[in-house]
């Protein structure tokens, strides 16, 4: 009944939908199960490359500018010191969240078996939740500054400078290879080893210093995508002109892959391009099923975990975290058990890694539908 009557509203129900999307993608990539890999499109492109995986945070990032598009008006008649202090708050908060997430559960075991606390100087300070706040701090202050064509005008020059920044101070010769890349020479420079992500086979961050730079103009593409379906209303006319968009920008990444590869962990110009150009698409036939042919199908699923997305994400990620720390036996976790001795021997390999995620993702699922049940949203 809530999805019917939300249709027949001046609501874009779709651009929930694709929040919650994202999310619900979002976990499933990072909570594979254990024992099995998982299937490659559900993994992160190694380098070089794309895969299902790579699109899932910027798009998320997308649909951070579409849900500024909408508080934005409100944002705009706000005194300049208001609107500083609260996108500063704001910006300070989710940084702050996803540093401690990062340096969670704060206390390890010593060399002596004692527990003691986790050092700062092995904790990672750039990262998913720091990303967001950086792109939403850079947007929230060009939009309530500059129009959109200046926008516009300024993604051009992040994505170009980028591009130049790359040459110009990566190591001779190897400037898009890992180790030697600018991205990974600034952040060892400023941040040091400790501070970094090791998960790679160099320290590397995915979500360095430098290429967060880039990485705004997903959030801008998403706000612009948000005034425009605002603004055109649910028609197919805007759904041609987003489908037309989309199509012609990833034409365009895939030429530019060429002389600069599409490179998630770089987060170079043809990755933002290539992933604005499939959000773009997405969103045409999200309009086009749930706002014009007013199909219900999988919406109120979708809308529980877009209406709490970073706290959904914050407890996912934790909740991850205390399960792969509390052993069931000397070889397994709580986590790599279930995964290994139940569901992989109900649904062997691949398809097994996948379920643990997909039971995984529905526990986070059931806070949301909880928080939701009690009219609880939690703002982040």
């Amino acid at each position: 009944m809530d999805a019917i009557s939300n249709l027949k509203s001046n609501r874009f129900l779709s651009l929930d939908v694709f929040r919650g999307l994202t999310i619900c993608l979002m976990i499933v990539v990072n909570t594979p199960g254990t024992g099995a890999p998982l299937y490659p499109y559900l993994v992160h492109a190694e380098w070089f490359g794309f895969t299902l995986a790579d699109l899932v945070f910027p798009s998320f990032l997308f649909a951070m500018g579409n849900a500024m598009s909408f508080s934005m008006g409100k944002m705009k008649e706000m005194a300049a010191d208001v609107f500083w202090k609260k996108v500063i708050k704001r910006t300070l908060i989710i940084f702050l969240l996803g540093f401690l997430m990062y340096w969670f559960p704060f206390f390890r075991q010593g060399m002596d078996g004692g527990w003691e606390l986790k050092p700062f100087a092995e904790t990672r300070v750039m990262g998913v939740l720091q990303r967001i706040a950086l792109c939403y701090f850079f947007a929230a202050v060009i939009f309530y500054y500059l129009s959109e064509k200046v926008a516009l005008i300024l993604s051009v020059i992040f994505l170009l400078s980028y591009w130049a920044m790359l040459y110009l101070f990566g190591q001779p010769g190897v400037e898009l290879e890992m180790a030697t890349n600018a991205v990974t020479r600034l952040d060892l420079s400023i941040l040091g080893n400790g501070h970094i992500y090791k998960r790679d086979s160099v320290p590397f961050d995915p979500e360095g210093i430098l290429s967060t730079l880039p990485s705004i103009v997903n959030v801008i593409a998403g706000f612009i995508a948000g005034t425009f379906i605002q603004r055109i209303g649910k028609t197919f006319e805007g759904i041609a002109k987003l489908l037309i968009v989309g199509f012609l920008l990833m034409a365009f990444a895939r030429w530019w892959d060429l002389v600069l590869p599409i490179c998630k962990k770089l987060w170079t110009g043809p990755f933002v391009l290539y992933t604005v150009g499939i959000d773009l698409s997405v969103m045409a036939i999200l309009i086009y099923f749930i706002e014009l042919k007013q199909k219900t199908f999988g919406i109120e699923f979708n809308t529980i975990f877009g209406k709490n997305p970073l706290f959904i994400y914050l407890f996912s990620e934790l909740f991850f975290t205390l399960l792969r720390m509390i052993p069931v036996n000397n070889e397994q976790d709580v986590f790599e058990w279930f995964s290994e001795a139940i569901i992989q021997n109900i649904f062997p390999g691949s398809f097994g890694s996948f379920v643990t995620a997909i039971l995984f993702m529905l526990v986070c699922w059931s806070v949301g539908w909880w928080l939701n049940k009690k009219r609880i949203y939690i703002k982040i």
